[in-house]
């Protein structure tokens, strides 16, 4: 049981060694090994997506038309 206390006393000691600026400069490193999209591949979701959500409103914008009518039908 001592030796899992010390344990933690060393971890505890060498996180706080790492420090907040290590903390970026680690930070900074993982950017720089992100392979980012192009721009014309950012430019193609980015209408995929507009379009995708425009037939979706249309779609809700149908049914919830049509469960408006039925309902309206209905409370006559």
């Amino acid at each position: 049981m001592g030796a899992n206390g010390d344990m933690k006393k060393v971890d505890k000691q060498t996180a706080l060694e790492g420090g907040f600026f290590n903390f970026f400069k680690g930070l900074v490193s993982e950017f720089k090994r992100i392979t980012w999209a192009s721009k014309e591949h950012t430019k193609k979701a980015t209408i995929a997506v507009i379009v995708f959500c425009a037939i979706y409103v249309v779609i809700v914008g149908v049914i919830d038309f049509g469960f408006n009518s039925l309902a309206k039908i209905i409370m006559k």
